[in-house]
C-alpha cells in the first residue's frame, strides 16, 4: 500500500470522527455520521474531483481503487459484531426472558422477512429485470435485523425504565441473532439460484442446511478454545487477544471451506463468530472486563466499517434510467418492514399476554436498522460480485440497505422515544 492510502485512511477516520460533534447537535446517531462522512468522501462524490467530475469510468479512478482495496475492515468489523452479539446469550439473562421474549422475537423477526418478500415478489413480476429472485430472498433475510446499538443509546440517554425497557432490550440482543440464522438460510439458497441450473434439494436445502450446522460446531470448537486458554491469562489484553483469534479463524475457516477440495462449502463466519462469543461468555469467569475493553478496542474498527459502507454506495445508479425504479424499490422495502416489525411485534406480545402498552408501541423501538444489515448487505455485495451474472445485484443490495439505513437511523430513534415517552417509560422529570 503506498502512502495516499494511508492518508486517505486517515482522511476516512477524521471526518468521520469530526462528524460525531454534528451528530450531537442534531441530536442523531454517530451511525448516521459515519455513514454520510463514506458518501461524501467515497469516490461518487469527494473522487469526482479526481475523476472530471464525471461518473464515466468512476470504477477506474483513484479513490474507487483505495475503497475497493480496504473492503476487507468490513469483514474483520463484521466479525467482531457477530462475537458481540454472541456475548449477550447469558445463560442467566435467557433464563430471565423466558418464552416471552424468544416468541416475540421469532414474529416480530420472520413478519418483516415474510411481508418484504411478499412484497418483493410482487415488484419482481412487475420488473423482473431489476428485482431478481436473488435480491427478492437477500432482502427478505436482511429485512428482520435491528440495530441495537440506536434504541439502547435512546434508552441510556433518558433513563427510560419500565415493561417496555424490559421487553425491548433482550429482544434486540435475540433479534441480530435471528437475522444471523434467517440470512444463512435465504441467502444460501439465492447464491444457489445465481450458481444456475435445475432445482437441486441437496443443494437448494440439505447443503445450506448443513453449512449452518457446521457453522456452529465451529463456533462452539473456538468459543470452548479460546475459554479453556483465557484461565492462563490474566490480563485483558491477552484476552483480548483470544477473543481476536476466534474470530480471525472463524473468517478463516469461512475462506478455507469455500476452496473445491473443502467441499465448496459456503460457512457462515457471522455464526461461528456469534456461537463463539456465546460459548465464551458463558464459560468464562470475569469476561466483563475483557468485552467492554473490546468495546473500546473496536471503535475504530466500527467506524471504518460504517465509512467504508457509506463509501460503497454507488449513486451513479440514481442517476441512469433505473434510478427511480431503485428508490421505489427501497421505498418499498422501509415500508413493509416497518410494518411487519410493528405488526410481528404486536402479535407476539399479544400471544404472550403482555402489557397493553408494551403492545402498542413494542414495534415503534424495533425500527432502527443499521449496523448488522449493512454487514450482511455487504457480504451479500461482495459474494454475488464475484458471479459476472450478479454483479449488478450485488450494487443493488447495497444501494437499497444503505439509503433505507439513512431513512431508519434519522427516524428509528425519534420513534424509539417516541414509544418510550408514549409506554411511560420515559419520566417527564
Amino acid at each position: 500500500m503506498e502512502f495516499p492510502l494511508f492518508i486517505y485512511l486517515g482522511l476516512l477516520l477524521l471526518v468521520g470522527l469530526l462528524s460525531t460533534r454534528l451528530m450531537k447537535l442534531l441530536k442523531l446517531p454517530n451511525v448516521t455520521g459515519y455513514i454520510i462522512t463514506g458518501i461524501l468522501m467515497g469516490p461518487f462524490v469527494f473522487g469526482l474531483f479526481f475523476n472530471n467530475f464525471t461518473y464515466e469510468n468512476i470504477k477506474e479512478s483513484l479513490i474507487y481503487s483505495y475503497t475497493s482495496r480496504i473492503g476487507w475492515v468490513s469483514t474483520v468489523a463484521l466479525g467482531f459484531i457477530a462475537f458481540s452479539i454472541g456475548t449477550s446469550f447469558k445463560k442467566s439473562v435467557l433464563k430471565a426472558v423466558g418464552k416471552r421474549v424468544i416468541i416475540i422475537t421469532i414474529f416480530e423477526a420472520l413478519m418483516a422477512s415474510i411481508l418484504v418478500l411478499g412484497a418483493m415478489v410482487i415488484i419482481h413480476f412487475i420488473i423482473p429485470n431489476v428485482v431478481s429472485w436473488e435480491l427478492v430472498l437477500t432482502l427478505g433475510a436482511i429485512a428482520s435485523a435491528t440495530a441495537p446499538a440506536a434504541t439502547l443509546m435512546v434508552i441510556k440517554q433518558y433513563r427510560a425504565r419500565g415493561p417496555l425497557v424490559d421487553t425491548l432490550l433482550p429482544v434486540v440482543a435475540l433479534d441480530d441473532a435471528a437475522a444471523l440464522i434467517l440470512f444463512s438460510i435465504l441467502f444460501q439458497i439465492a447464491m444457489r439460484i445465481a450458481g444456475g441450473g435445475s432445482f437441486d434439494v441437496y443443494k437448494m436445502i440439505l447443503k445450506p442446511l448443513i453449512e449452518i450446522l457446521i457453522s456452529l460446531g465451529f463456533g462452539v470448537v473456538l468459543g470452548f478454545f479460546i475459554s479453556l486458554l483465557n484461565g492462563f491469562f490474566q490480563s485483558r489484553n491477552n484476552r483480548l487477544i483470544l477473543c481476536i483469534v476466534s474470530i480471525f479463524i472463524a473468517l478463516g475457516l469461512y475462506v478455507l471451506f469455500k476452496l473445491p477440495v473443502m467441499g465448496g462449502f459456503e460457512l457462515s463466519s457471522l455464526l461461528m463468530c456469534m456461537m463463539a462469543g456465546a460459548i465464551y461468555t458463558n464459560f468464562t469467569k470475569d469476561d466483563g472486563k475483557t468485552l467492554d475493553f473490546m468495546d473500546r478496542f473496536t471503535s475504530p474498527i466500527y467506524m471504518m466499517f460504517f465509512v467504508i459502507s457509506g463509501a460503497s454506495l454507488d449513486l451513479s445508479i440514481f442517476f441512469n434510467r433505473r434510478g427511480l425504479i431503485i428508490l421505489g424499490v427501497a421505498l418499498a422495502y422501509i415500508l413493509f418492514r416497518v410494518f411487519g416489525k410493528y405488526l410481528g411485534a404486536f402479535i407476539g406480545a399479544s400471544s404472550t399476554k403482555c402489557d397493553a402498552k408494551v403492545k402498542k408501541y413494542l414495534g415503534f423501538a424495533l425500527i432502527p436498522q443499521a449496523g448488522v444489515a449493512i454487514g450482511l448487505a455487504t457480504t451479500a455485495g461482495t459474494l454475488f460480485s464475484e458471479h459476472e451474472a450478479t454483479k449488478e445485484v450485488a450494487v443493488l443490495i447495497v444501494a437499497i440497505i444503505l439509503t433505507s439505513t439513512l431513512v431508519y437511523e434519522l427516524v428509528g430513534p425519534l420513534l424509539s422515544k417516541f414509544a418510550l415517552k408514549k409506554s411511560g417509560c420515559i419520566q417527564e422529570a
